[in-house]
């Protein structure tokens, strides 16, 4: 047996982007921001994630999510490998979430 499920509670880093890679298949990208605080000093850090949505709640993200939403979401982690457009072969981590709750509005 194995497990992959990703929990994460944060601000989302801009206005999500809808796109349509097949006909009628919306997918909506957008970044998380997460913070923690370590040490005797406190100090703080933001750790960003990459998140995919899609199908119906692709489209409610883009209708309702905006930059500084503070968003709960539980989704699976995947990377893919990809060529960019300089012919260098990327790594990029994503979060495929299956679950979207608006716990804040932005300011």
């Amino acid at each position: 047996m194995s497990v992959n499920k990703v929990i994460l509670l944060g601000h989302v880093g801009g206005d999500p982007e809808l796109r349509f890679p097949e006909k009628d298949v919306a997918v909506a990208y957008f970044s998380l921001a997460t913070n923690e605080r370590y040490g005797s000093s406190q100090t703080e850090i933001t750790e960003w994630h990459n998140i995919v949505v899609t199908g119906q709640n692709a489209r409610l993200a883009e209708r309702y999510i905006r930059k500084g939403t503070r968003l709960y979401l539980e989704g699976r982690l995947r990377t893919r490998e990809y060529t960019d457009r300089f012919k260098i072969a990327r790594k990029r981590t994503e979060i495929f979430a299956d679950f979207l709750e608006i716990v804040g509005r932005a300011q």
